[in-house]
């Protein structure tokens, strides 16, 4: 489970671009707390703060107690917006949660034992067509991955999120197909040099047969 952080944040006593602008001059980030049949709680917190939790790469899958006058609210990430330009971040919505809450997060997967992959130790690639997975999860089990074991799989094998063994408390978010998550594939190397390998089989193969038909005819002559 991806580890809990902790926010410290204020409450935004004005709402409007005019003081959201005000803030983020002052190195603050305008935010709202929703959900949790409670009215939406309007609040600000340091850039600085949130741009280092950002950079933990699993902060979108996180607890994020937030702390209100050292008062905590159990919440998760559901959107961060960012300036086109700068790419700071300009507002953040947290999502409120009860203890007994199911979530939907993306949770990211992660390939292991590669090397016991036939396919892989061919030189085949591991085409990832999902880097992560949309998971039904119970607050307090979200997982900070997915790990897919690829010990055994030949070139042209696939990945199904029906062959992935998810954590407890987890469930797969999409259930009307078994989409793909990876496949082995052959490097277009590998594919030429098996191609070529094939014409030559071909060729030689045109070379005996005309070797064949000639000495029968051959034979035939001297009849």
């Amino acid at each position: 489970m991806s580890d809990a952080l902790t926010l410290p944040a204020e409450a935004r006593e004005r709402a409007g671009k005019g003081a959201s602008r005000a803030l983020r001059r002052e190195g603050r980030v305008p935010a709202v707390i929703y959900g949790g049949k409670e009215e939406p709680t309007p609040i600000h917190v340091e850039e600085k703060l949130l741009v280092r939790q950002l950079g933990t790469g699993h902060f979108m899958n996180s607890i994020v107690m937030i702390e209100i006058d050292g008062k905590p609210t159990r919440t998760i990430p559901k959107d961060v917006s960012v300036h086109p330009v700068s790419d700071r971040p300009i507002h953040v919505d947290f999502l409120r949660l009860a203890k007994d809450a199911k979530i939907e997060v993306a949770v990211p997967v992660v390939f292991i034992n590669e090397e016991a992959s036939p396919g892989l130790k061919k030189g085949a690639v591991l085409n990832m067509v999902r880097h992560e997975i949309d998971l039904v999860c119970e607050a307090d089990k979200i997982p900070s991955e997915i790990a897919i074991d690829v010990t055994g799989l030949e070139v042209g094998d696939s990945i199904h999120i029906s062959a992935v063994t998810l954590p407890e408390g987890s469930e797969s978010a999409i259930t009307d197909r078994d989409y793909t998550i990876a496949t082995i594939v052959a490097p277009s190397a590998l594919k030429r040099a098996e191609s070529e390998a094939g014409e030559v089989e071909e060729g030689e193969a045109g070379e005996e047969a005309e070797a064949a038909e000639g000495e029968g005819e051959s034979e035939e002559s001297e009849d």
